[in-house]
């Protein structure tokens, strides 16, 4: 990497800013490291620097025991010069479990094989198929490191297939195997049903806002935030169609700027989905003084109105959130919440869970589809309009269909612009589940009644002016502006 003497001296004040987004080799030891290491400071002569992981490791360094590469936070969209690459980057990620081929990820990306492996290249300056590698040893080594499973049960959750093939690769990268590793990094293991793995975030992270959010637009039956933790159910489909439920647990860990992050262990062979979607929901790849930079001026409007460390919250599932976002069209939080439930109650799946008041899994478009007869007739006596009813209809369709798609390689522009051609979606409904489902920052309701009343100072002609400033974060401005509610 460029800029040697800069990174140089953010290794040396263990700036929690840079963590995920640069790596240091130490040539005297084999190992590479975060920038946040507290492990003896290595000289500058001895470092080298890489952009990711994959590219340390291509170098033949080793992971830190001490600062555990796997916890580094990701980084976001904004960040990536190709943003191609950056998209290929993350479904490697969240996929890493499977078998996915190099061409079907082109072809969900909309490019041939030849055009990503060049573009990913030149961006993270390792082939896909190494950066894949590296995210399935990763997965491995945090398996290892803060869990009881055997090392079976670890390489068919990071996605190796077979527990050969998995000792081969780590042995040959890593210079030790499975077992010794675990051996040389204990650790305390959380007690109690399921496994635990950390995530990492870059500090400081309003984790007590963050869960008040989703505490007031928790689903009875689905969400449940008790004791400091946010618990739901989860339901995942593999690329064999095979259904896995269970559910997640996410709780805070400040002192070592991460979640700690509960799995059922019905839900191992989709670990990686799992995980993903834990960083989408609690916007895990967030690099808050970036964002703070450009919307503290909004302090100008009123002291304190944006506070460092805001976080976006997303979504676990899509399609419960896209049917929230129709629900709670000019009707209360409360209420909104209160429909979702009875949807969930009627159409959804029960589930056993190891967490009390954690009932159902939330209908897919499958079921919705499912039903006989006119949609009204099945969500009228639940309290939702005849007009909601079909434009969930309407989308339950388009979503089974491939027509919209709310994953990773989604573009939110594109994907709203297919959003308001649906009957009963306008702008912002449209930018309300861009901003959830897509993790789209840049969306700014102000039409919204929250937005109205947290500036009820200001004409509505002069919000969209005012939000101009806010660019290209002004989702992050529109959570600032409930929280001031």
């Amino acid at each position: 990497m460029e800029n040697s003497r800069h990174l140089y001296a953010a290794l040396k004040a263990k700036d929690a800013r840079f963590d995920g987004r640069f790596f240091v080799g130490i040539k005297t030891t084999g190992i590479y490291c975060r920038p946040i290491c507290r492990a003896r400071q290595p000289l500058e002569k001895n470092c080298s620097f890489y952009a990711t992981a994959a590219e340390a490791e291509q170098a033949g360094y080793r992971p830190c025991l001490l600062c555990r590469p796997e916890l580094a936070p990701g980084t976001s969209k904004t960040d990536a010069a190709a943003h191609l690459a950056f998209r290929a980057a993350k479904l490697l990620e969240e996929n890493c479990g499977g078998g996915q081929h190099l061409e079907e990820l082109a072809g969900r990306l909309g490019c041939t094989d030849r055009h990503l492996r060049r573009v990913f290249v030149r961006e993270y300056h390792v082939p896909p198929v190494q950066y894949l590698q590296t995210c399935r040893l990763l997965l491995a080594k945090n398996l290892l490191t803060d869990t009881d499973l055997s090392v079976l049960d670890v390489a068919m959750a990071s996605g190796f297939g077979s527990l050969r093939r998995f000792n081969d690769v780590f042995k040959k990268q890593y210079q030790l195997s499975p077992t010794a590793l675990r051996k040389q990094a204990p650790t305390e293991k959380r007690q109690g049903s399921g496994i635990t793995l950390a995530l990492g975030y870059r500090p400081p992270y309003r984790w007590e806002e963050v869960l008040g959010f989703l505490a007031a637009r928790a689903i009875a039956g689905i969400e449940l935030v008790q004791d400091g933790e946010y618990r739901r159910t989860a339901h995942f489909t593999n690329a064999e169609n095979i259904h896995f439920y269970g559910w997640v647990g996410v709780s805070h860990l400040p002192q070592k700027n991460a979640l700690a992050v509960r799995v059922s262990e019905s839900l191992l062979p989709v670990l990686p989905q799992v995980l993903a979607r834990v960083k989408h929901l609690f916007d895990l790849c967030c690099e808050p003084c970036v964002i703070h930079e450009t919307l503290s001026v909004m302090n100008e409007i009123r002291p304190g109105l944006c506070v460092l460390g805001t976080r976006l919250p997303g979504s676990f599932d899509p399609f419960e959130m896209t049917v929230r976002a129709v629900l709670g069209q000019q009707i209360t939080v409360k209420a909104a919440r209160t429909l979702a439930f009875r949807m969930a109650e009627a159409f959804g799946k029960p589930v056993q869970t190891a967490v009390e008041g954690l009932t159902h899994v939330f209908p897919c478009p499958e079921d919705i589809l499912r039903l006989e007869g006119p949609i009204e007739n099945h969500l009228g006596p639940l309290g939702v309009t005849a007009a909601r009813a079909k434009t969930i209809f309407a989308l339950a369709q388009m979503i089974s269909r491939g027509e919209l798609d709310f994953d990773l390689p989604a573009e939110p522009q594109e994907e709203m612009k297919k959003l308001m051609t649906v009957r009963g979606i306008g702008s912002w409904t449209a930018q309300y589940i861009a901003m959830r489902t897509m993790a789209w920052p840049d969306a700014f309701l102000e039409t919204d009644a929250g937005v109205k009343k947290a500036l009820a100072a200001y004409p509505q002609k002069e919000l969209l002016k005012m939000a101009e400033a806010w660019r290209p974060w002004k989702s992050y401005a529109m959570i600032h502006l409930w929280n001031t509610l």
